[in-house]
């Protein structure tokens, strides 16, 4: 077994940091554009584009987690750190699928245009505006759950590291190559 994750893993996952950075940072700068504007509208697609990507990528993690085992951690871990990592990560990979879906099916139920990638997507035949408001706030309401696992999962890695000095952080990095003397 390699000592580090696949390479299709390695660069979902980095893959993954990307997307997330620019929904987020869309929907907390979307305020220094003014209502209305194309710079707002450009945040929105935005925002919603890298979501549905998000969930893309994280379905597409699911099913390399099934083809890929996960390389073992030099040294090992205790047992309570690996079950808190599982935990952390089932919460995040949960949380990254849960959270576009909510945000997609409130703007299909809204009976309003909505675009992912400037293509304009369908609408509810029925739109339900009050599920879509409870789908909405629910997708806000979670959202900042977010940047706290995002912000556990960084220092975990990082406190492994440089603190407990076993491979768990460069089992994700991608391979550098070996330069010739």
């Amino acid at each position: 077994m390699s000592d580090n994750y696949a390479r299709p893993q390695i660069a979902l996952h980095w893959l993954t940091v990307l997307l997330l950075t620019v929904a987020y940072a869309t929907i907390e700068l979307r305020g220094f554009a003014q209502r209305g504007s194309w710079q707002g509208f450009a945040m929105i697609i935005t925002h919603f584009s890298a979501g549905f990507g998000v969930l893309l990528v994280m379905l597409a993690r699911i099913f390399l987690r099934f083809r890929h085992r996960s390389p073992a951690i030099a040294p090992p871990i205790a047992s309570w750190q690996k079950g808190l990592s599982h935990l952390v990560h089932a919460t995040l990979y949960a949380l990254f699928i849960v959270l576009p879906l909510l945000g997609l099916s409130s703007r299909y139920l809204s009976g309003r245009q909505w675009w992912l990638f400037g293509a304009t997507m369908p609408v509810s035949a029925n739109p339900d505006p009050a599920l879509a408001r409870t789908l909405i706030h629910w997708h806000e309401t979670l959202a900042p759950l977010g940047y706290w696992l995002i912000g556990l999962h960084a220092l975990a890695a990082l406190f492994h590291h440089y603190f407990l000095k076993d491979d768990t952080l460069a089992r994700m990095m991608p391979a550098r190559r070996a330069t010739k003397p």
